[in-house]
């Protein structure tokens, strides 16, 4: 979120250009000196109010700090973004000029009527979508599942995020009565409770602790919770921020698996649910370990695999014969909080980015939850919120 120097520079000159280019078609029709003139100082106060933006300690800085400079940032976007798109489409205002005639006036037009619709779009975003969660119900069959799990329910959450509310518990207090409304038989959490260090997690555990099912609340880590995220003073302060993440989610009543692994059991059938640390694609760090936390990943017990990035299941998991696991839940991807008509620009960085898919054999599936928080930006345009309940069936040949 703080942005590098040359980044920064090239963002100002780049916005000094669409400004530039801005106040002249504004001075070009308005009739009054005025409108040029607050629209150059309304570009200088915006100019100012990013360098504080960046200026602002990220890693070092408290968490106010952070919000603050995440709500600073996107609230500059929401000014730039728009004005880039106008800026594209009413250059097509000049195309005449090419076979020396008069200027389109039409193109303008267009361009100011889609900067303000995306101006609101970008706030809706924030304001209102970005809590606007949504239940989808998935059915997942497998023929190796045990008689007994027929039928059995499980909820997934991903990445809440919690710091990113403050010490606001109103949105994760509904979140929690949802989950626990589903009546289903274990809730899985995979990942990314915090942003950058345990102690935003203190305010929520009373609540948190709420959620209950009769198999258990089953959780893991993700890239954000090892505080990597974050300036220490020591080695041993960032040991002790883990130990806090820990002793939490046990006070929170969470079973955390850190490269482990429960049963469930019905009547003489079992599953095993594994939990590893996250397994990261760089530059993510690689604290998982699947043969640590399951040794004989051939054998014929029914597996469901908690693993925050999906890339561990597409780069290892998938079409390999030498790891027999039914069902993997994945978070992380967040669908880059950008999903229109079905389509994110995650799918360029994750091939997996939301939803369940197959591998070749059909018999591996993974299930990627886009998430319940935010994180960089507080603002999720579509991309909904997520809450995913899978029944699992048993199917036949």
């Amino acid at each position: 979120m703080r942005l590098p120097l040359l980044t920064m520079i090239l963002l100002m000159v780049v916005n000094v250009f669409v400004d530039y280019y801005i106040w002249r078609r504004i001075t070009a029709v308005a009739r009054r000196r005025f409108w040029g003139v607050a629209y150059a100082w309304s570009s200088l106060l915006c100019l100012l109010f990013l360098v504080v933006a960046v200026s602002l300690p990220r890693r070092s800085g408290s968490d106010e700090v952070l919000l603050c400079i995440m709500w600073m940032l996107y609230a500059y976007f929401t000014i730039y973004i728009p004005k880039y798109l106008f800026c594209i489409v009413s250059f097509i205002d000049y195309l005449p000029r090419l076979w020396h005639r008069r200027r389109w006036k039409a193109a303008s037009v267009t361009g100011a009527v889609l900067a303000v619709a995306l101006f609101v779009v970008m706030w809706w975003a924030a304001l209102v979508n970005r809590t606007s969660y949504q239940v989808k119900y998935v059915e997942v069959g497998f023929e190796d599942l045990p008689e007994k799990f027929d039928g059995y329910r499980i909820a997934q959450f991903s990445d809440f995020h919690v710091g990113t509310y403050g010490r606001d518990t109103s949105f994760v207090s509904e979140i929690v009565d949802v989950l626990n409304g589903q009546g289903v038989d274990a809730i899985m959490f995979t990942g990314d409770i915090v942003n950058r260090r345990t102690e935003e997690l203190v305010p929520f555990v009373n609540t948190l602790s709420r959620l209950s099912a009769p198999d258990g609340v089953y959780s893991i880590l993700g890239n954000h919770d090892y505080g990597d995220y974050c300036d220490w003073k020591s080695d041993a302060d960032k040991r002790d921020n883990m130990s806090l993440m820990c002793r939490l989610q046990g006070d929170m009543g969470w079973r955390l698996l850190n490269n482990d692994t429960e049963f469930i059991r019905r009547d003489g059938d079992s599953i095993a649910v594994i939990g590893v640390e996250n397994w990261g694609d760089p530059p993510f760090t690689v604290y998982g370990d699947l043969s640590k936390a399951y040794p004989q990943q051939s054998d014929s017990t029914f597996k469901i695999l908690l693993t925050h990035n999906p890339a561990h299941w597409t780069e290892t998991i998938a079409d390999n014969d030498t790891v027999n696991i039914g069902l993997a839940l994945s978070g992380h991807t967040h669908a880059m909080q950008m999903e229109v008509g079905g389509v994110s620009p995650a799918v360029w960085r994750y091939p997996t980015w939301g939803g369940l898919y197959n591998d070749n054999s059909g018999h591996r599936k993974l299930y990627v939850n886009i998430g319940i928080g935010t994180v960089a930006i507080p603002a999720r345009i579509g991309a909904t919120p997520e809450i995913t309940v899978f029944t699992l069936k048993k199917t036949h040949k």
